[in-house]
């Protein structure tokens, strides 16, 4: 992945400064991890990439003060989920990134096949932007790497009881609503 690449050329210009934590092992670690969470708000590649960068950037800013950070994987996620969301807010797609719903399709299907599930992607995209914020946030971080509904309440800075009723509303109107919506037949057009 190029983040990686980019963050390692980073890493080797502050080799003489003191740091308890192996930062080069941390972006080998994380940073498909923080990629996925930044690609699943920003539905661009190129977007989240550069925010993988920036987290990597603040964990140099701050790598004097990582041997006190409890949990480094909620920390990471954190801070990738707040740069995702910001640059999301600054950018306001008019609408869903295509290619995110295609690239989420398996390129080992035959091609109608994949058209088929592509729709269905975009479809549930759709329907996840029209939830409320708050529920949209906790339903994307647990589909991201399944996080549990510890580590979601750590990134959101919420309580474990209020993640898992923010978890149960939205998957139960998402199921609602494809279910009303028409399924296509066979042949993929729609009933």
């Amino acid at each position: 992945m190029a983040s990686t690449e980019g963050c390692s050329l980073a890493l080797s210009f502050i080799e003489d400064a003191p740091s308890a934590v192996d930062l080069p092992a941390l972006v080998d670690t994380y940073s498909t991890l923080l990629f996925r969470i930044a690609n699943s708000v920003l539905r661009s590649r190129t977007e989240a990439e550069d925010v993988v960068q920036d987290v990597f950037i603040r964990v140099l800013e701050h790598r004097l003060s990582l041997p006190m950070v409890r949990d480094m994987r909620v920390w990471l996620i954190r801070i990738a989920w707040n740069l995702a969301l910001d640059r999301k807010r600054r950018k306001r797609p008019a609408q869903l990134d295509e290619a995110f719903a295609d690239s989420l399709a398996s390129a080992t299907m035959p091609a109608d096949t994949a058209m088929e599930e592509a729709q269905r992607f975009r479809s549930v995209l759709r329907e996840i932007e029209r939830l409320p914020k708050a529920e949209r946030h906790v339903l994307l971080l647990s589909a991201i790497e399944e996080l549990g509904t510890t580590e979601i309440a750590a990134v959101l800075r919420r309580s474990e009881s209020a993640v898992r009723a923010l978890l149960s509303r939205p998957r139960a109107r998402l199921r609602e609503r494809l279910e009303e919506r028409p399924q296509p037949k066979e042949g993929g057009k729609a009933r």
